[in-house]
């Protein structure tokens, strides 16, 4: 059993430590530049939403009021069969010559949405959105300053947890997308950043290709085949976009949806783990062993149990005192050190729980629904 604890150690230290230190080596060593300038390309916002008549109006709001000159863009919404009332909403809003509305009787699923706004829109540059998010008024000129480098085909901007008045979440949520947005710099500063963020990345329109059906990810699928065609994906950390703080149920479901999407992506791309795809190493070091992780928790769990000796008798107890730190986190501590650490141990937990559930969905093809 030994064997079994020490490989189960090595993946979730190599995931979690072992990745990011190379990274940052890689990053400080032999970081490659990106030529940016100011330019202003058309750009065609894409937004598809299905049952969003409490957002869009704050959302197409926020696209109008970007910083970015109105006779150099567009908006186009598409509808995915909405039912509460957005479709009106849309048709009200479509009296401004900058929005371009398609709607859908039926409900086709977001991937088949955006091929239909891809056909319409008119932009050099498409950048993508999401109905819940509050972009930032520059963050479109800093994303097309990126563009002026000919070797990069995508840029992703910068999520931010939290308010944009009242600053970012610092709970365990916050904490982990604090590390991998780190983890999603020092990628971008290396080569390629492996996916975008989905509520705020744009792409050449030269190198989009039409999405396979029910696609999951379009954030990652998308920068993926951009990378495939030699281009680079980048980060922009100054173009951000603002997300409410989501309830733990929503939460554990998005991640769900992601992970699940991760499963989807092998069986629609395979050529991502073969030498067609240049990020291949990032690809599987990033994503791939996550979904292993939960698997490597468990082995260890079971390994060190059972396995004689101090160095095994305090691995068990150090696991213990961890799984225990997070179901003492749902007691709602107030906020201290030890109920900081114990948040961060439930929002380590949740997602290889999620990580599991997205497991079984793709054992039994269970698929996962998009929807608001």
């Amino acid at each position: 059993m030994k064997w079994v604890f020490w490989a189960a150690a090595l993946v979730i230290a190599y995931t979690y430590l072992g990745y990011p230190l190379w990274l940052c080596l890689r990053a400080r060593w032999r970081p490659r530049r990106v030529q940016r300038a100011p330019q202003l390309p058309f750009v065609s916002v894409v937004l598809v939403v299905r049952n969003e008549s409490e957002t869009i109006a704050a959302k197409l709001r926020n696209l109008l009021e970007l910083n970015y000159p109105a006779d150099r863009s567009e908006i186009v919404a598409v509808s995915d069969g909405s039912v509460d009332g957005t479709d009106e909403l849309l048709r009200e809003k479509a009296v401004n010559s900058r929005l371009r509305i398609v709607l859908s009787p039926t409900v086709r699923g977001k991937a088949a949405c955006l091929n239909s706004a891809m056909h319409v829109a008119q932009g050099e540059i498409l950048l993508f959105t999401d109905a819940r998010q509050k972009i930032e008024p520059d963050a479109v000129r800093f994303l097309v300053e990126n563009f002026a480098d000919a070797s990069v085909g995508c840029v992703s901007g910068e999520l931010m947890l939290g308010d944009a008045g009242g600053g970012e979440r610092l709970d365990g949520v916050g904490l982990y997308w604090r590390i991998e947005r780190a983890i999603r710099e020092m990628e971008s500063r290396a080569g390629s950043v492996v996916g975008a963020t989905g509520a705020l990345y744009a792409v050449r329109r030269v190198l989009l290709a039409p999405l396979p059906p029910d696609t999951i990810l379009d954030d990652l699928y998308i920068p993926m085949t951009v990378a495939r065609r030699g281009s680079r994906v980048l980060l922009d950390s100054r173009a951000r976009a603002w997300d409410v703080v989501q309830h733990g149920g929503d939460e554990f479901r998005r991640k769900v949806r992601t992970l699940s999407g991760n499963y989807q992506l092998l069986q629609l791309a395979p050529w991502l783990l073969s030498k067609a795809n240049p990020i291949r190493f990032e690809f599987i070091s990033h994503k791939l062993l996550r979904l292993l992780v939960p698997f490597a928790l468990a082995a260890a769990l079971v390994s060190s149990a059972v396995m004689p000796g101090p160095v095994y008798r305090i691995a068990f107890i150090i696991q213990i005192v961890f799984y225990a730190l997070s179901l003492l986190a749902t007691m709602r501590l107030r906020r201290g050190p030890l109920a900081r650490v114990a948040d961060a141990a439930l929002t380590f937990v949740l997602l290889n729980a999620a990580a599991l559930v997205a497991f079984a969905n793709f054992v039994t093809g269970r698929k996962v629904a998009w929807g608001r």
